[in-house]
């Protein structure tokens, strides 16, 4: 039961916990793995990542889940606390020979109770595409002739105890021609039904479109931008093929990247420790930051998308305002690398303190994409209203959670003592430490969007809403479509071709929880990102990268041991929370007032 560090209360894991809100239970009859529950040896294997979809059905149990342990791959329906997960019937199980499964993405758009498109991204670089509910392959994407080194080895008959078909597949790891290397991220493009993109170990991302074939050659590429440190290509070729662009990004390994909640920009972290931030449409990269130390492994953006938080191998979870292109604050309670970062929409807060006319409107975020239910949607119009006005008549505060290597979760609200540092610091409402909060670095970045009457941006500035006049210059109308990629392609093609040392306690680090497929010796080549203005060792104490001191450091508001072994997967949904641990296990937590009778 207990691991290295700490006392006994950082030993016990935690089954429940409490929050301002109520209290969080785990429920154990809610809990996914593999059919007979038999923890997985971890040792040298992907992570376990975790992917949803509702399919909109009139049952009541919409939900799906898909799930990764090893080289198996299980499609269930989700029952979450509704009723306990059943696991002799896995919808669909896949076992590969030859590679694993890295993560996965649906297809949103497309989701009927009939059919779900799949994407899912593997260790020896393929990306295959698969209906679980019809049991169908459409596609094997970066690979010789496409769809002819994959095939069945075994389709097993339906099964009496099970209920369900397995289908035991082989991805030959014979030559793949777009590139070779570990699949570290998949995701559909926001808004459309048939772009995705694809990153890589390599350092590289590719854009994908479904109907497209890849060729039996090696793609050709020919320069389409390129920037401080990243680089974009379009695919050289008489006929439309796969990949559409190629994306290099950084030095090292391409940890994550996640669409902002508009679909319009892009953020990736790296193992040299940068976040960058793109405009995906124009492909101009809007601004970048540096982690204290080491890769950055993990990305996602607020609600409203006016914040970024990263983690990763220093330990910390960082808060990146996209307005202002700056670190607003700094959250330490994790003793590991942080392995995921995610907000939570059903439990961000906006509170009205006095009745008054507001200046702004819910129209300002109606091309935002519905990526909650209700109380999702209903905070993103409040924090529209809470951004569109000087006098701030509501309080807001943005939740966010954190896992990491160290088995512990951590929940954090970011509040308005460190969102605007200049309404006096006695209105914090959670717990918060504000080191020196009152002489923050000034300045901004150099990759930072330039707006309208923001010459110099103020320390810690009160406002973190983007101008109107800049979103509307940056992006195009609405969530990406395949025409508008398509047109800015053929546009882009016409255009011409012109330490401070380690802090004291990573030597504390508990590295035995270090996934198997990041190098510790990371930190060798940070001077090797790039040799002009953002030279790691020149970074600490910058606007890139300020001090310790010198930002909000935020502690969370709970951190608690929740697994044996390290933890992948965080999930914030409307009635629960799920977390998956590397031995395979997907745990529900009910939130409180959400927990119901089961009936197995």
């Amino acid at each position: 039961m207990a691991t290295e560090g700490g006392g006994k209360e950082m030993n016990e894991i935690k089954t429940q916990f409490t929050t301002r809100e109520g209290l969080y239970k785990l429920l154990p009859h809610s809990e996914y793995s593999r059919p007979n529950r038999v923890p997985f040896n971890s040792q040298g294997s992907n992570p376990v990542r975790v992917s949803f979809v509702n399919l909109n059905d009139q049952s009541g149990n919409g939900d799906r889940l898909c799930f990764n342990v090893g080289r198996e791959l299980y499609f269930y329906i989700y029952k979450g606390v509704r009723k306990a997960a059943d696991l002799s019937k896995p919808i669909d199980k896949r076992i590969y020979k030859g590679t694993q499964p890295t993560c996965h993405d649906f297809s949103h758009l497309t989701a009927t109770a009939e059919s779900v498109s799949l994407l899912v991204g593997f260790s020896a670089g393929q990306v295959q595409l698969i209906d679980p509910i019809k049991k169908e392959t459409s596609k094997l994407f970066n690979e010789e002739n496409s769809c002819q080194h994959l095939w069945k080895v075994d389709w097993n008959e339906e099964r009496e105890n099970e209920g369900s078909k397995t289908s035991e597949e082989a991805l030959v790891p014979v030559q793949r021609l777009i590139d070779k290397s570990r699949v570290t991220c998949v995701k559909w493009v926001p808004g459309s039904e048939s772009l995705f993109l694809v990153a890589h170990s390599s350092g590289n991302m590719y854009l994908y479109n479904v109907e497209h074939a890849c060729g039996t050659t090696a793609p050709h590429y020919q320069l389409l931008k390129q920037g401080e440190s990243f680089a974009v290509h379009t695919c050289k070729s008489k006929s439309t093929r796969n990949p559409l662009l190629k994306w290099t990004v950084g030095e090292g390994a391409l940890n994550e990247f996640a669409f902002s909640p508009d679909g319009k920009f892009l953020a990736c972290v790296s193992q040299d420790g940068f976040l960058r931030v793109f405009n995906f449409d124009s492909v101009e990269l809007h601004g970048t930051m540096k982690s204290y130390f080491g890769g950055l492994l993990c990305v996602c953006w607020s609600p409203d998308g006016k914040y970024i938080v990263t983690g990763g191998e220093d330990d910390l979870v960082t808060v990146w305002s996209f307005g202002d292109c700056r670190v607003i604050a700094r959250g330490h309670g994790h003793k590991s690398w942080v392995s995921v970062v995610a907000f939570d929409p059903y439990t961000t807060s906006v509170e009205e303190s006095d009745p008054m006319e507001f200046s702004g409107s819910d129209e300002d975020f109606q091309d935002l994409l519905h990526f909650g239910r209700d109380r999702a949607n209903s905070t993103q119009s409040r924090l529209s209203k809470r951004n569109s006005t000087e006098s701030r008549p509501v309080s807001v505060t943005y939740r966010f959670g954190s896992v990491g290597q160290d088995t512990q979760l951590c929940l954090w609200d970011l509040t308005e003592d460190i969102l605007f540092p200049h309404q006096p610091l006695s209105r914090a409402r959670t717990h918060t430490n504000v080191m020196n909060a009152t002489s923050p670095p000034a300045g901004s970045t150099g990759n930072s969007v330039t707006t309208p009457g923001n010459s110099a941006p103020p320390p810690l500035p009160r406002s973190n809403s983007l101008p109107h006049s800049a979103v509307s210059s940056t992006g195009s109308k609405g969530s990406i479509a395949d025409g508008a990629i398509a047109s800015g392609v053929s546009k882009f093609a016409t255009l011409s071709l012109h330490d401070r040392k380690d802090r004291h306690h990573e030597k504390d680090h508990k590295r035995n929880h270090s996934m198997g497929h990041i190098s510790s010796k990371s930190s060798d080549k940070l001077n090797l990102v790039t040799k002009t203005k953002t030279d790691p060792a020149k970074t600490l104490g910058t606007p890139l990268c300020p001090r310790m001191e010198d930002v909000p450091l935020l502690e969370p508001l709970i951190c608690k041991k929740i697994a044996h072994e390290r933890l992948t997967v965080l999930i914030f949904l409307e009635d629960c929370i799920v977390t998956a641990c590397q031995e395979g296990f997907i745990c529900t937590w009910g939130r409180p007032g959400k927990v119901v009778s089961f009936n197995p």
